[in-house]
């Protein structure tokens, strides 16, 4: 009998750490369950709320887009420029441009929409409007300035293979791109490309070289201006012209 009870005692043993190993397991198991439900909610959240996001880019998109062209063209821009309380021809358009990465002049495609305004986190008028001063110190960085003063250039080639602008456009642009920082010198710059016969288009090499005029160069007094260092023959020509009209 009293090896029976030890048999039956020992079996109970075993069968109580059997069911604790099992239990263990389950809980382990649940564990697992529990842990991967939490990481794939985890995971579900933020995509549902980046999926909302663009959902609502896109909405405010087709606001302005053109059903035919499936693009936001130059009335849907003006439109746009409408609701934001600003003119179209605004440097803070431009700067827009340069954020969703357009290509084509006067016209916003859905995918340079999305990923400009998400960047912005701007998915209605009210919000892209308090963007505007953030997106203005980014461009004006001088790690961007530069970027965005070629951008601008390409931006205004409307046409294919085409690789000047014309000097009414360069003037333009110049008023809208440099004149925030270097109004003096843009303002005689206008003056003298309005007014001189030489140049009717002006190229990139000369684009470049109007920027490094304005942050190289001691103006009005021009006394580190040297001919000699490869400047672009049109900023020699400007130069004299500045220093036989000075008074």
């Amino acid at each position: 009998m009293r090896r029976g009870s030890k048999k039956s005692s020992s079996s109970a043993a075993t069968a109580s750490a059997g069911a604790e190993q099992v239990n263990e397991k389950q809980n382990r198991k649940r564990k697992g369950v529990s842990t991967n439900l939490t990481s794939r909610k985890a995971q579900r959240g933020p995509t549902k709320a980046v999926s909302k996001e663009v959902e609502r880019i896109d909405q405010f998109f087709y606001t302005y887009a053109d059903n035919s062209s499936g693009m936001i063209d130059p009335e849907g821009i003006e439109t746009l420029c409408s609701h934001l309380e600003v003119p179209h021809t605004d440097v803070r358009i431009l700067m827009l441009a340069w954020k969703m990465g357009c290509e084509k002049q006067g016209y916003f495609t859905l995918d340079e929409w999305r990923a400009g305004l998400k960047a912005l986190r701007a998915d209605s008028i009210s919000k892209l409007k308090k963007a505007f001063p953030e997106l203005v110190q980014e461009v004006t960085r001088p790690s961007n300035f530069q970027d965005f003063y070629i951008y601008a250039f390409r931006y205004c080639l409307t046409e294919d293979k085409k690789k000047c602008i014309e000097i009414p456009v360069a003037c333009e642009l110049l008023n809208l791109v440099l004149g925030l920082q270097f109004r003096p010198q843009v303002d005689k710059l206008n003056n003298y490309l309005k007014y001189q016969n030489d140049y009717k288009v002006i190229n990139m090499d000369q684009w470049m070289g109007f920027i490094r005029f304005c942050n190289e160069i001691n103006f009005p007094s021009l006394d580190n201006y040297d001919s000699d260092l490869a400047w672009p023959l049109i900023l020699d020509n400007f130069v004299e012209w500045l220093r036989e009209n000075k008074n």
